[in-house]
C-alpha cells in the first residue's frame, strides 16, 4: 500500500499450493498499523460460485479495493463461464487502463482448482511456477517454505498449513490464524 496514505499498514499473507488433484488457498488474519495488531482474525480468503463454478480467491492489500476487484472479477466469470483465465487477463487489462480501478492498491491470487493466477494492478496475470504461489507481507516466507516442503509427503493442505506456520514464525505481520479453502 501507499505510505503517503497508510503509513505502516501491513497486512496478509495468502499462499496457494495445487498437489495431488487438489488447490489449497490459505491466508492468515493479522492486519497491522506499525508494530500494532489492528485485528488478528481477518478473512482474506474468499469462495466465489459465478455461473455455478467455483473459484477461490484470496487478497493481499486494501480491503475495500480488493472488493471492488472481486466484484469485477466475479462479473468477468459470468460473462466467460468456467474460462478463469480469460476473466483474469480481462479484469488485468480494465484494472490496468481505467482511470479509477488503476489506483486499486491489492493483489489477488485466483484458482478454480485446475489453474492458479496472481492479479496485479500492473497488468499481470501470472501463473506460478512449482504449483505454489504466495503474496502479501509474509509471502516470500511461504512461498519459500512451500516451495522446500513440496518435496515431503504431505497434501496440499498440510504444505499449506505448515508453509503458513513456518511464515507466522518469521514474518511479524503475518499470524497463525488461517483460513483455508480448498478445491478439488
Amino acid at each position: 500500500m501507499s505510505d503517503e496514505k497508510f503509513p505502516g499498514w501491513h497486512g496478509t499473507t495468502i499462499l496457494a499450493v495445487r498437489r495431488g488433484g487438489k488447490v489449497v488457498v490459505a491466508g492468515d488474519g493479522q492486519v497491522s498499523v506499525g508494530p500494532t495488531v489492528m485485528k488478528g482474525t481477518a478473512r482474506k480468503v474468499r469462495r466465489l460460485t459465478p455461473g455455478g463454478h467455483d473459484v477461490v480467491v484470496g487478497f493481499a492489500g486494501s480491503t475495500a479495493d480488493a472488493f471492488t476487484l472481486l466484484e469485477r472479477l466475479e462479473k468477468k466469470l459470468e460473462s466467460a463461464p468456467g474460462q478463469l483465465a480469460r476473466a483474469c487477463v480481462d479484469l488485468a487489462k480494465d484494472w490496468r487502463m481505467d482511470k479509477y480501478l488503476r489506483n486499486l492498491e491489492a493483489m489477488l491470487i485466483v484458482t478454480d482448482g485446475k489453474d492458479i493466477f496472481v492479479v496485479t494492478g500492473a497488468g499481470d496475470v501470472l501463473e506460478p511456477e512449482h504449483d505454489v504461489a504466495a503474496i502479501g507481507s509474509g509471502g516470500n516466507y511461504a512461498l519459500a517454505a512451500a516451495r522446500g516442503l513440496m518435496a515431503s509427503d504431505l497434501d496440499a493442505e498440510g504444505v499449506a498449513r505448515k508453509a503458513m506456520a513456518i511464515a507466522a514464525d518469521i514474518c511479524v505481520y503475518t499470524n497463525g490464524n488461517l483460513t483455508v479453502e480448498i478445491l478439488g
